[in-house]
């Protein structure tokens, strides 16, 4: 393992402490953390957009666990440095393991052991992704949502009536976390996103 390795891992992991997000891996379930580690490998595959850290903090919410959506962002973010780096560098299990332990102590046990299992059983094919390239740096589409609506009348306006829609964006930024966007458009403006979008197909 190059040393360059270790000092990448060492600086993942201490940004791991940063805001206490250590201290949240400690209140994440082993299954949850598991589930995160599994999207984070996908999402560097290429098989899925992004991590959902939305979806996954009101899972987790709702269990009683108590865990805001920056904090469960920044353990997205390390723990997906932490496996592209190990990608790039081709380390083995016991590599990742070793340099995990020699930097840090903080980390609780079944973080370890879900990072072992999952880098054990995925490791390899993360490292024949990571040197195809990585797909693009600006965000992707995930999923695309639209209502149309009339406002009738506000405040300043007695009759308005004309017809506006509301678009709901997923996008999946560069560190495949998922965020959304939600603006209002005239009919020509959406009519136009339809034509740049290509085949027109909006649900």
């Amino acid at each position: 393992m190059a040393a360059g390795s270790v000092v990448l891992l060492t600086r993942a992991l201490e940004a791991l402490d940063v805001g206490g997000a250590a201290d949240k891996i400690n209140l994440i379930p082993q299954d949850f953390f598991a589930e995160l580690c599994e999207q984070i490998i996908q999402h560097l595959n290429h098989k899925i957009p992004g991590v959902n850290t939305v979806e996954l903090c009101q899972r987790l919410q709702t269990s009683g666990i108590e865990v805001n959506v920056g904090d469960l962002a920044k353990i997205t973010n390390t723990v997906s440095f932490l496996f592209s780096t190990a990608a790039r560098n081709n380390l083995s299990t016991e590599e990742l393991i070793t340099a995990l332990g020699s930097t840090v102590n903080t980390l609780p046990k079944h973080a370890i052991q879900v990072i072992r299992h999952v880098w054990n059983e995925q490791g390899k094919s993360v490292g024949v992704s990571e040197d195809k390239g990585n797909m693009s740096t600006v965000g992707q589409f995930v999923d695309i949502k639209w209502k149309l609506g009339v406002a009738m009348s506000s405040d300043t306006c007695r009759s308005l009536k004309y017809p506006y829609v509301t678009v709901a964006l997923k996008v999946a930024d560069s560190s495949g976390q998922i965020t959304n966007k939600c603006f209002e458009m005239t009919v020509p403006q959406f009519k136009l996103l339809q034509t740049v979008q290509g085949n027109g197909s909006c649900s």
